[in-house]
């Protein structure tokens, strides 16, 4: 990216850009810190646009499962897109917190309880991460199709739980819970 700018120094490096930071540390959390802002406003955009929460996750589900997102990896989400870089950093500092933060803030956006979020960011990032690495194959197409079953059936990712959190009076549901 920087190369791209053509911020390059007569021996090749990028020092000029870099000294803008106090260290790449402070570079790489500024970034995420952008792209999680990105993301926060993209939420309340989905928000805005579809009127009630449980309508604009359904949205974003629908989105982040999508061909398009997954053909777009550089205008995605930061989760996914920093994911591989934050495991390859130290496990403390200034970077790690800044992206544990941003996806504590998209599993809060998820949620529909207390408990739910956290699972389904990380059933979409997973998805996504795999349907990117496989894109081209048809496995790429089931992963997006089989998750988007999963989360927007009406149990969603709690059998037992509707998605409004009211325990389910199916008969299976019945059954299992032994009522």
């Amino acid at each position: 990216m920087i190369a791209d700018c053509g911020n390059r120094t007569p021996t090749g490096t990028t020092g000029g850009f870099y000294k803008q930071f106090p260290s790449k540390e402070a570079l790489v959390a500024e970034a995420a810190q952008a792209a999680f802002g990105d993301l926060d406003l993209l939420l309340a955009s989905f928000d805005t646009a579809h009127g009630d929460h449980d309508t604009a996750r359904g949205a974003l589900v629908d989105f982040y499962l999508s061909a398009e997102h997954r053909d777009q990896p550089g205008t995605g989400c930061p989760t996914v897109g920093f994911a591989g870089d934050m495991a390859r950093e130290p496990t403390a500092g200034e970077v790690r917190e800044t992206y544990a933060a941003g996806v504590q803030e998209f599993a809060a956006w998820m949620s529909i309880d207390a408990n739910d979020g956290l699972p389904m960011v990380a059933t979409l990032v997973g998805a996504i991460l795999l349907a990117r690495a496989t894109a081209g194959t048809e496995l790429s197409e089931k992963i997006l199709e089989s998750t988007h079953k999963a989360l927007t059936a009406p149990h969603g990712p709690r059998p037992g739980i509707l998605r409004n959190g009211v325990p389910c009076r199916c008969r299976p549901c019945r059954r299992s819970a032994g009522s």
